[in-house]
């Protein structure tokens, strides 16, 4: 296989969708190993989690194929986005044909937070978190808003960030470090409430 790891995530599923059969391989090598202990973790079930991984992959890869891949995210978020409905679907026809029973076990995995889907009231409250939080971002320092940006919307690691702002990666820590603490004020002033 030639040198893909160096590639981003965007530029493997970018060169898979043009032909380039080993950019998937480099992508199912990448996450393959945390996919399959997600999966694993929710479902307790070896044979189970097997098949829900090769299914998300295959999903992936019609997806891919298709041009039906959207780019505004994380593909490993979507891959994780992926597993997640095919557990719920899973689990749905399972306990629909009765084959699947949790009285056997303290351990329910039917009642998982993370399982469930979001009501229309945790859509919107989420909506309104995110656009409280923007306005509290958009008072603080540019410095402090830049870093915080580039950590969480951009997704880029502090090395990242130290390089792009040319100063040293302690200073970038710092400035997050400021930009969340002046965050949790403007929140208590404004009494304003950042979770669900």
């Amino acid at each position: 296989m030639r040198n893909l790891q160096r590639l981003s995530d965007q530029e493997l599923v970018t060169a898979y969708a043009n032909g380039d059969n080993e950019a998937f391989d480099a992508l199912l090598l990448r996450h393959k190993t945390r996919l399959f202990n997600y999966i694993f973790q929710m479902v307790r079930d070896r044979d189970l989690s097997d098949d829900i991984f090769q299914e998300t992959f295959v999903k992936a890869i019609t997806t891919i194929k298709q041009g039906r891949y959207n780019d505004m995210g994380k593909f490993s978020a979507w891959l994780y986005r992926i597993a997640r409905n095919l557990m719920v679907d899973t689990f749905r026809a399972q306990r629909n044909e009765g084959s699947l029973s949790t009285d056997d076990t303290d351990y329910d995995i039917l009642n998982r937070r993370e399982l469930a889907e979001d009501t229309i009231e945790d859509v919107m409250v989420d909506l309104q978190i995110e656009e409280d939080l923007r306005r509290l971002i958009d008072e603080l320092p540019d410095v402090q808003r830049e870093v915080l940006n580039l950590r969480y919307y951009r997704e880029l690691s502090f090395k990242e960030i130290a390089e792009l702002t040319g100063v040293s990666i302690n200073t970038a820590l710092g400035r997050m470090r400021y930009a969340i603490l002046n965050l949790r004020r403007l929140a208590k002033e404004k009494s304003v409430c950042l979770t669900r």
